[in-house]
């Protein structure tokens, strides 16, 4: 099976990287084992931190970009969010939505911001008007018309689940065919009926898969600081002392692996983030039978 090299647009890091904490040219080497693993451009993912330390790390990937051109721009996912649905992140650095907080770390390199459409206070519209991705994530409502956003972060976690009795974030992005969802198939963060829920709800070009890839993927640590939290991770999953589970430990092509074997891997799936970015393909990975990666070209 041949498909175009993999884009990653939810990431925070891998090979013990830490984008909120990262230098230069660790950025730039993850680059190039990321290449290894057929992820041909990434977004790196910032989890919620202090304005000064965010606005510190934005600097240091955007300089890392000017060798790396798979640095594609920054997910921004954190301090925009509702405390309700913090999940692993510090509630201590959130900020309420407004043009002004924004400003407080404003950058053009910033391409995708997640955050709760409920608490919105002028952002939405902002954000769109500068051509951010604007996507809903960690949060319990949604918006409409102009301020409905663009996508949705890692599709059933850390927002409101389905029901029968009320409206939801995840119900809203299961019905709006135009709206992306990423998702987080590794088998952990969501089972199998759900996943086969939203490929038969959802237009099949409006799937992104993302591997939310936590620093100590494809490492040999057992436990990080990860969002302020020390995380532990068992062979499984990695969660906080108190259970809360945080990112992925797998990457991309892992997911497309273990999705490929369960006969639901879909080649549209890792399209679909080209069209969604606007980037032109280029490239292609060669998979065998058992989805491995035996060709890769990017």
């Amino acid at each position: 099976m041949r498909t175009l090299p993999i884009i990653e647009q939810h990431f925070h890091g891998a090979y013990g990287i830490n984008f909120n904490t990262a230098g230069v040219k660790e950025i730039v080497g993850l680059s190039h084992k990321l290449k290894s693993e057929g992820i041909a451009g990434f977004f790196p993912t910032l989890v919620t931190d202090s304005v000064e330390n965010t606005k510190e790390q934005i600097k240091v990937i955007k300089q890392a970009s000017k060798e790396c051109k798979g640095i594609l721009g920054i997910h921004l996912e954190g301090i925009f969010l509702n405390p309700i649905k913090k999940g692993i992140h510090n509630i201590e650095h959130f900020l309420s939505l407004t043009i002004e907080n924004y400003k407080k770390l404003e950058d053009d390199f910033i391409k995708i911001v997640t955050l709760a459409p409920e608490l919105d206070e002028g952002l939405i519209s902002y954000l769109k008007n500068k051509g951010v991705k604007v996507q809903a994530g960690h949060c319990v409502g949604w918006a409409e018309g102009e301020k409905k956003p663009d996508g949705v972060t890692h599709m059933y976690n850390a927002m409101t689940g389905v029901s029968h009795k009320e409206s939801s974030t995840a119900l809203s992005a299961l019905l709006d065919d135009s709206v992306y969802t990423e998702v987080i198939a590794d088998g952990v963060h969501v089972k199998d009926d759900a996943l086969k829920l939203l490929f038969k709800t959802k237009p099949e070009d409006k799937i992104l898969l993302v591997s939310d890839a936590l620093p100590i993927a494809h490492s040999d640590q057992k436990e990080a600081i990860f969002a302020d939290s020390l995380i532990f991770y068992d062979g499984e999953s990695a969660r906080s002392a108190s259970g809360t589970l945080a990112g992925s430990t797998s990457l991309l092509p892992d997911i497309v692996k273990t999705l490929g074997k369960k006969g639901l891997f879909n080649p549209k799936y890792i399209e679909n983030t080209y069209k969604y970015h606007g980037i032109e393909p280029k490239g292609e990975l060669q998979w065998d039978d058992d989805f491995n990666l035996v060709k890769i070209s990017v």
